[in-house]
């Protein structure tokens, strides 16, 4: 193959330490710390003496830049292992000199876009964390994949350092996503698992998915487990489609659909009319990336879809028992089948599927990042339900008049919002929050994200596409939306 380089590269120093043509061709990246904060210049300058015996093939300098010390082409020496360097890239970048190995917010953010640029154009599509070792190496790619490897799978070191490794999986994802792949679960990992296993695979998602929507995530696995076999239906394996979800869905009227609109997978099904009789018909279905797109937008459509004036599925979010849930969602129209509701409580009373659930709204233990509508903070048991996304609960507010919201540390934010005073700190607890440049869903994304992590806000700012609004962050790098942020 005719091999490039990155035009990421901004200096070019190039080691004698290689063993020149690679004999495998390029799907895998190794990232290492350097330890040290050096410069993209001295990072090369480490390997420009062949006594030294090592090499990488870029370096990332402490304020990002990068630097060529050994061409794609060739095999450079640098994760102890000729077989991973045969097929591998490695790139060292700046870091601390102390364990855990931090890197900046300038070197993640080079890394993030070389890793995008070299699969790019050695034609990958998707950049794949396994965080297995056993599971890596005997993994064998899809051409259109790249696979993130380790130094310290092949010698006794920590390298890359605790810092990055604990982000490669956010690496990936940043990456994957740039390339315009899937970084989610496919639903074909489940063909060959046991109902056990796939059940233990999937509960985490439901549980995030909670967090998210305020839907009982025993509920909603109950419902993917029903319709979609434990995803080893024809409609999960070939369409990520785990809950039955057509393309002309309630008029497609409901807000925050996780489907691009377009992309469809036709198929027949049968369904139950009134009198009981079965009747076959030929459809089109969603078809989406990723499992998690599909929980995502069969949730977004149980909280949104309307019949008439009245959304179809009123007071699923933050109801804590699971037989009235499934009932709700019966009720709403959501499935023909008359033994809807007792199949779905049977399928969770036998995994015992609420161990996925968060704790219910009226325990007395907070849960961070849950608003609770009550009469008062002080008076629990008026509690009406608890969300995590901020529009939900201000809704549930309206329905019931003398009702307020109040954040997790007790303070009312609706329907009257106290004035927020700057600088204060803000914790952040997902990993994909896009910082733009400037408040609001109408402004570009910087093509960067906080991470998980505590950021100080030094301006406020209502605009587009936030209930709470944005908050601009000290380090300059942009705004974000407060409603993924917890004040501190």
């Amino acid at each position: 193959m005719g091999y490039t380089n990155s035009p990421l590269v901004v200096y070019t120093n190039l080691s004698p330490n290689h063993s020149g043509q690679r004999t495998h061709s390029i799907d895998r990246i190794t990232p290492h710390c350097v330890v040290g904060q050096l410069s993209a210049e001295s990072i090369c300058g480490c390997f420009t003496s062949p006594s030294r015996q090592a090499s990488c093939n870029y370096g990332i300098g402490k304020d990002g830049r990068v630097s060529l010390c050994v061409e794609e082409k060739n095999r450079s020496w640098c994760s102890s292992s000729n077989a991973n360097d045969q097929r591998a890239i490695t790139i060292e970048c700046a870091s601390d000199l102390t364990a855990p190995y931090a890197m900046n917010s300038s070197v993640y953010g080079s890394l993030i876009k070389l890793c995008t640029d070299i699969c790019q154009r050695n034609g990958k599509k998707k950049l794949l964390w396994l965080g297995d070792k056993n599971k890596t190496l005997n993994y064998a790619p899809a051409a259109d994949e790249m696979v993130l490897t380790v130094h310290r799978w092949f010698a006794n070191k920590s390298c890359p350092g605790d810092w990055l490794y604990a982000r490669l999986g956010d690496l990936a994802a940043k990456a994957t996503a740039a390339l315009g792949g899937s970084s989610g679960l496919q639903a074909s990992s489940l063909k060959n698992l046991s109902e056990a296993e796939a059940v233990t695979k999937i509960g985490p998602l439901f549980t995030e998915n909670q967090k998210q929507s305020g839907i009982l995530a025993c509920v909603s696995m109950a419902q993917f487990i029903l319709e979609s076999g434990y995803g080893t239906s024809e409609l999960a394996q070939n369409a990520n489609n785990c809950f039955g979800m057509k393309a002309d869905l309630s008029g497609n009227t409901w807000p925050n659909s996780a489907w691009d609109g377009t992309s469809v997978y036709t198929k027949k099904t049968q369904e139950q009319n009134p009198d009981g009789s079965m009747v076959t018909i030929t459809a089109n279905f969603r078809k989406y990336d990723c499992v998690e797109d599909s929980i995502a937008d069969h949730a977004a459509y149980l909280l949104g879809a309307m019949n008439g004036s009245k959304k179809r599925y009123e007071g699923l979010a933050g109801c804590t028992d699971y037989k009235k849930a499934v009932q709700l969602i019966k009720d709403g129209g959501y499935a023909t089948s008359h033994t809807y509701v007792q199949n779905l409580c049977s399928i969770i009373e036998r995994w015992n599927l609420t161990k996925y659930d968060l704790a219910k709204a009226s325990d007395s233990t907070a849960i961070s990042g849950w608003y609770r509508v009550r009469k008062s903070w002080q008076n629990a048991a008026s509690q009406k339900g608890a969300f995590h996304e901020l529009v939900y609960a201000k809704e549930c507010a309206d329905a019931n008049p003398g009702y307020t919201v109040f954040d997790p540390d007790g303070k009312a934010v609706y329907p009257t919002t106290p004035a927020a005073s700057v600088p204060y700190a803000v914790r952040v607890s997902i990993n994909d929050l896009n910082i733009r440049k400037g408040p609001g869903t109408n402004y570009g994304k910087t093509g960067y994200y906080t991470g998980k992590g505590v950021f100080t806000i030094v301006a406020e700012s209502a605009g587009t596409g936030s209930v709470k609004g944005w908050g601009k962050l000290k380090s300059g790098a942009g705004w974000i939306s407060l409603d993924y942020a917890a004040r501190i």
